[in-house]
């Protein structure tokens, strides 16, 4: 069925692709720790993290009801997240424990798409979610950045071969997964030295009276937890 008719897109969204070999899911998962794991490579890689970090906080606020003014992204993978609403309460509670949970959470859901081999609907949906991140987005360098990753996205679901797709998405979702748990590391160790006053965690223990490090251990599971699940997954155990 031709490909650029409703009824071809639809089925090219929906249908099942073919899972690479096991070995591939290893090398990817190898590739994606090392965007992770050396400093300089992280430096860059972290700018990623940071997208689906403040698009988590975006996300939640607008799903408990909260107006989303906008979505800054900084050069040196801060960003922040401006959201009106009730300064306390469940909505706000949600919208500020999403951004650490966010990335290993989205890396789960995608684990869970390419174990059932939707890898062409994992790919277009991160696309959209992108598009969407980037009316929010309120300053130049966070729109290169989110226009960057998106056009890669872009191009790896036209252009490429359906094995290059499969090895994209792959990383991808490993990448979620692995670079969920460094952060909260980075946190831990932040907030040890006296820094961030005024992180999530700390935020979260304003808003609800729990100690920061009880939302630190919580942050920490979620990643570890989507970690080790998403892997099985993505290897198929």
């Amino acid at each position: 069925m031709d490909s650029t008719t409703t009824a071809g897109l639809w089925d090219r969204l929906t249908g099942i692709q073919t899972p690479p070999e096991l070995w591939l899911v290893i090398v990817t998962g190898l590739v994606a720790l090392a965007a992770v794991g050396p400093r300089p490579l992280w430096r860059l890689s972290r700018n990623a993290v940071t997208i689906a970090h403040e698009g988590g906080h975006g996300l939640l606020a607008l799903l408990t009801g909260r107006s989303l003014d906008g979505i800054r992204l900084h050069s040196d993978t801060s960003g922040v997240t401006v959201s009106r609403g009730k300064p306390t309460g469940l909505g706000m509670v949600l919208t500020a424990a999403a951004g650490y949970t966010a990335p290993s959470l989205l890396g789960l859901g995608g684990a869970a798409l390419l174990s059932a081999h939707r890898i062409t609907l994992l790919l277009w949906a991160a696309t959209a979610l992108l598009v969407a991140m980037l009316v929010m987005i309120r300053n130049a360098y966070g729109a290169l950045t989110v226009v960057l990753t998106g056009t890669a996205f872009v191009l790896v679901s036209w252009l490429t071969s359906a094995e290059v797709q499969a090895a994209f998405a792959y990383v991808v979702v490993w990448f979620l997964l692995l670079g969920g748990v460094r952060p909260v590391f980075e946190l831990q160790a932040k907030r040890r030295n006296g820094g961030a006053p005024d992180s999530d965690a700390d935020q979260l223990g304003r808003l609800t009276h729990v100690h920061p490090v009880v939302w630190l251990f919580l942050f920490h599971a979620v990643a570890l937890c989507s970690l080790i699940g998403g892997g099985r997954w993505l290897l198929g155990l």
